[in-house]
């Protein structure tokens, strides 16, 4: 076997990657979800802990702890054109989770603590679909853990700031041809690695009607060492692939500089607008390098993902003190580039539209409710170096609950 047909065979392998657009998850408070994901300028509880540190020492109580979860139902349709064929994920059911508990210490500061997933995704297309040498399924969660302080000027300007650790794991599997159709092999990966960033905010609250929130959030890069890679592969190939090896691979979480505002019409009605910039450019390149063979499967593979500017619209309504409603939506463009694209998690320009309720049976105890629904235009895109091209599409459906303790 030549050396080139092994650079190609693990070049199909490398094509798929651990993340793709679509992987950053923004479900991390049911009033912002039900707000078209809204929640820099927004204060009042612990959730300020991620969307904006700085509105952490605004909180309405002393104490504020918030739990809370979504389920996710996505799935992606593949067809080729002027053909009959065409395939549809069938997705593991995501859970996205977050935990914020937070206080004030003194009148200025106040001491906070989060628990989150804001990456993570899964796809599962099967075995034998036309891209099972992309992928087959594939499965990846980051959690952090975000310790917080915030401090308060005065009644209009307050900052915050969180130390973020960072704990992921990913799994794919994909098939792996060998230049022929009646011999193929299959390849697992697995690995999970830690890393830090941080979080850090602005609000200001020039008047009880407005106030103005920026956030940054920074870029975590996941370093993956020593993830575990097995291949199944026919016997004459056994002395060029290894059965087991191992691997490393830099796997990017973008940054975020979150800008928006928010106007309270009256103490029942209040809308906001935010702003959210991804920093996607930082997924250039995707590289594996493995500790057997590595001249032969060492891999460089372009994604070359661009910046994206997120636009959100979100209102609530208090009907009266036992139910408040809310509604919102946003337009999130495609990062990917047309010439790289990977089914693994399919990014395509969306639309959301979220709803939420909450409902306060007590003065100190409420129920968040939120759903938020994601459609995607159909379009048409090609992973050049395999010169897979087809037609996709994505719906997902998004339930959430969670539940808030303010005293």
């Amino acid at each position: 076997m030549k050396k080139s047909t092994l650079l190609l065979l693990v070049l199909c392998l490398s094509a798929t990657s651990v993340f793709s657009g679509g992987y950053q998850v923004r479900l991390q408070g049911h009033r912002q979800t039900g707000m078209g994901l809204v929640g820099v300028s927004l204060f009042g509880d612990a959730s300020s802990i991620f969307y904006n540190p700085g509105a952490m020492s605004k909180m309405n109580n002393k104490f504020s702890f918030l739990v809370g979860g979504s389920t996710i139902f996505s799935n992606t349709t593949f067809a080729i054109e002027n053909s009959d064929y065409q395939a549809k994920t069938d997705n593991p059911m995501g859970t996205p989770f977050f935990f914020y508990g937070a206080a004030k210490i003194s009148e200025k500061f106040s001491l906070g603590l989060g628990v989150y997933t804001p990456y993570g995704s899964s796809a599962n297309w099967g075995d034998d679909w036309a891209g099972r040498n992309l992928i087959q399924d594939i499965s990846m969660k980051v959690i952090f853990f975000q310790p917080t302080l915030g401090y308060k000027f005065n009644d209009k300007l307050s900052i915050g700031a969180g130390f973020v650790y960072a704990t992921g794991d990913v799994e794919l599997n994909k098939a792996v041809s060998y230049n022929s159709p009646t011999v193929t092999g299959q390849a697992h990966l697995k690995g999970s690695t830690t890393n830090y960033g941080f979080n850090a905010g602005i609000l200001y609250t020039p008047n009880d009607a407005w106030t103005v929130g920026i956030d940054y959030r920074s870029e975590v890069t996941m370093a993956l060492s020593e993830g575990d890679a097995t291949f199944t592969v026919p016997s004459s190939f056994s002395s060029f692939i290894p059965a087991t090896n191992k691997f490393d691979a830099d796997l990017p979480l973008p940054a975020n500089l979150d800008f928006g505002f928010a106007y309270r019409e009256s103490e029942k009605f209040m809308f906001s607008v935010e702003f959210n910039y991804v920093f996607w450019a930082t997924y250039d390149t995707l590289k594996f390098t493995f500790q057997q063979s590595p001249d032969i499967l060492n891999s460089s593979n372009p994604r070359l993902y661009t910046n994206r500017l997120i636009t959100r619209i979100g209102g609530e309504y208090m009907i009266n003190k036992l139910i408040t409603v809310r509604a919102g939506a946003y337009y999130d463009p495609s990062p990917t580039n047309k010439d790289y694209f990977n089914p693994e998690t399919p990014s395509l320009d969306t639309y959301g539209m979220s709803f939420g309720l909450t409902i306060n049976p007590t003065k100190n105890f409420a129920i968040d409710l939120s759903y938020l629904h994601l459609e995607t235009q159909e379009a048409t895109k090609s992973y050049t170096p395999e010169a897979f091209t087809g037609n996709y599409k994505v719906r997902t459906m998004i339930p959430g609950i969670g539940l808030s303790f303010n005293f």
